[in-house]
């Protein structure tokens, strides 16, 4: 029985994990409950290691809560097959809200499901070979690995890597199927469960895991909580770099939290990731807090007990000691667009999605575009961790074929966006996510125009800027590895922060409190002004704002 100290009790998500192991809940039940269009509050929890979120518009609040749901995909690697995107296109437009979010992390989401249409979705999802099983809740979520397809045999062994990696790491509760896929209308509270690797309780928090190739830091490898960074000798994959302890999530006014990045522990041969995986996590089930989730991530482990108390514990727990780590470089984060070879005759096509919102609007049919142009060539699909997607395997006799489709869909490749929108990201927000003090999604579109309309006047309208937004301060966007990055504070209001870089290896900055709307495209004029008339040779917004801008900076108050 999992306790807590005398003076703090355990947070309520404890006890619930504790009183069903299974992860069961009494969803089983409530499922096939017609007189309501929701599920308890308790079972909402229980839900999201399903890889569910109850969710309501929050536009129409007014007029009372209408409830829908939010459905995530674990993808190892964001790799998913033609025949499992021609499912998902089907899906969004028989249950969910007619779009696909593709998300940060390489998977699919489906929005505005409803409760009647939640059983055959997941059942669907699953017959396409495809799972929801923990890509939410207090366990490790979605593996990540670069998306960009290539045929040596060091990516082919990472992607290899990170999809057993996830199998692994799955929970063993067989509640998710009894419920998704058999179909039993059943409370399956089993008290005496204990997962084998989990134990009753699971984690403290959620855990994230990626996998990197230098030179190309295309997952963010530092904001995860365990990173493997690819060492290669002569062309060979010889092991990996092991970072821990990253997480960018925080809580407005409550210094105890904040954004952290990983630290490099040590060096693991290819054979030892599994063993090494399972121990961090293992350290982060028993050390993290369980009375109060805003402190309970494994980041704030390390910046507790200190790194060397963490690699000492790693390994004792794995019963050999780690290497040091080796050399390696990060150039640039970011992803490929356009056409490009993989193979002889075999090619691939990165293609830009605004926010990650796979969506047909007027003179852009994406979604339609999309899903004749899988429906008819069968590519391998894959998704960035910046929310873009890329098409894969596709001949080179039929790449002509694949433009006219995107041009009769109103989707030109030669220039598919600005620079600037090439390298940004935002989260859902507002009307869905129940955490968002602030819009994203709907906002940044029409901010990242007013910011392009300044670069024009200033000349700087071929200039790479990665801008990221989040409505709320958890950072699902990773804002604070961004050279501008907004985090939501209020109701048209928005933090700043200044000085990421380039390669994601740096941590931005606090730059100014509580911006509002109307006033953000006097402060990004102001921002960008000094940039162009004081910047290097070739230096870029984010090393400036380091060198200039934040030294400068007076104190922020909360």
């Amino acid at each position: 029985m999992i306790k807590a100290s005398k003076q703090k009790k355990l947070t309520k998500n404890e006890v619930l994990k504790e009183g069903s192991p299974n992860l069961a809940g009494t969803i089983g039940s409530s499922l096939g409950d017609k007189s309501t269009d929701r599920f308890t509050n308790d079972d909402t929890q229980f839900l999201k290691f399903h890889g569910i979120y109850q969710q309501d518009d929050r536009d129409k609040r007014k007029t009372g809560k209408e409830y829908s749901f939010m459905i995530r995909t674990r993808t190892p690697g964001g790799v998913t097959s033609a025949e499992q995107y021609r499912v998902f296109d089907r899906l969004a437009d028989q249950y969910g809200n007619q779009t696909m979010r593709l998300t940060t992390r390489q998977a699919f989401q489906f929005h505005g499901i409803f409760k009647s249409g939640l059983g055959a979705t997941m059942r669907a999802i699953n017959e396409a070979l495809s799972t929801t099983l923990a890509a939410c809740g207090d366990v490790a979520r979605n593996v990540m690995a670069p998306p960009t397809p290539s045929s040596s045999r060091i990516s082919v062994a990472v992607h290899e890597h990170a999809r057993r990696l996830s199998d692994e790491l799955l929970p063993e509760t067989s509640s998710y199927s009894q419920i998704w896929v058999e179909g039993k209308q059943l409370d399956l509270v089993e008290e005496n469960f204990d997962d084998p690797l989990y134990g009753k309780t699971y984690l403290p928090r959620k855990f994230k895991i990626g996998f990197a190739v230098p030179p190309l830091n295309d997952v963010d490898i530092f904001t995860h909580c365990l990173g493997f960074i690819v060492i290669e000798e002569n062309g060979e994959l010889v092991g990996y770099n092991l970072t821990v302890g990253g997480g960018l999530g925080m809580s407005h006014g409550n210094e105890a939290t904040f954004p952290r990045k990983a630290d490099v522990l040590g060096f693991v041969t290819p054979d030892k990731i599994e063993a090494v995986a399972k121990a961090v996590l293992q350290i982060h089930r028993d050390n993290g807090s369980r009375t109060d989730r805003r402190h309970a991530r494994l980041k704030y482990v390390l910046a507790d007990r200190g790194v060397d108390w963490f690699r000492t514990e790693l390994e004792e727990r794995i019963g050999f000691q780690l290497e040091s780590a080796r050399p390696f470089e990060f150039e640039k984060m970011g992803d490929r667009f356009g056409w490009y070879q993989v193979e002889r005759d075999l090619w691939a096509l990165g293609l830009w999605v605004e926010n990650g919102r796979i969506k047909d609007v007027d003179g852009y049919q994406l979604k339609s575009a999309l899903s004749k142009i899988v429906g008819s060539f069968s590519p391998e699909v894959r998704l960035t961790p910046s929310q873009s997607i890329i098409l894969t395997g596709i001949q080179s006799s039929d790449k002509t074929a694949v433009d006219q489709i995107f041009i009769d869909h109103g989707i030109h490749l030669n220039r598919q966006t600005s620079p600037v929108r090439l390298a940004s990201m935002s989260c859902p927000a507002l009307p869905t996510c129940g955490l968002a003090l602030a819009e994203s999604e709907r906002y940044l579109p029409d901010l990242l125009t007013e910011i392009e309309s300044i670069m024009a006047e200033l000349e700087l309208a071929d200039e790479e800027i990665i801008i990221r937004m989040t409505g709320c301060p958890n950072g699902c966007a990773r804002p604070y590895m961004a050279e501008i990055g907004f985090v939501g504070r209020g109701p048209n209001k928005y933090q700043i922060y200044l000085g990421g870089d380039e390669a994601g290896t740096v941590l931005n900055t606090l730059y100014k409190e509580n911006v509002k709307t109307d006033e953000m495209k006097k402060e990004i004029f102001l921002i960008l002004k000094r940039f162009k008339k004081e910047r290097e040779v070739g230096e870029r917004l984010g090393d400036f704002s380091r060198r200039v801008l934040l030294r400068e900076r007076v104190p922020v108050t909360d």
